[in-house]
């Protein structure tokens, strides 16, 4: 059941992805490089997904089921950002800065890199 939850959750996150996305480059115009629409996407789950679990937490709303559908399943859809951006903002709120840090220059530098070696991988030399 949990995993019909957060598959219709999901494909709701990703529809909305994907029109925002298109929305938003569309807006800045074809000839831009810079990727705005990426950009917004992951900048805004990161807002939603840190006002949505400050609200739940709160006030001690919604069951198991819901918190799966809206953060694992739309918020994950719309980007897995917002649950790195949660998880970072986790690690600060238990003091562990070191896990942090690590957290976050293991997403970014690794990820890079290993978008560039698969990228590597199947291109022809």
């Amino acid at each position: 059941m949990n995993l019909l939850v957060v598959g219709s959750g999901g494909f709701l996150g990703v529809v909305a992805r994907y029109g925002l996305t298109l929305l938003v480059q569309r807006s800045v115009g074809p000839l831009t490089t810079f990727p705005y629409g990426t950009l917004a996407v992951n900048l805004l789950g990161c807002l939603a997904i840190g006002m949505f679990v400050g609200f739940i937490e709160s006030r001690q709303l919604f069951g198991t089921s819901f918190r799966l559908f809206a953060l694992v399943g739309m918020l994950g859809g719309f980007t897995t950002f917002s649950t790195f951006g949660y998880e970072t903002l986790t690690l600060l709120r238990s003091q562990q800065l070191m896990y942090a840090i690590a957290s976050v220059g293991i997403h970014i530098f690794l990820g890079v890199a290993l978008v560039a070696l698969g990228f590597w991988l199947t291109t022809p030399r």
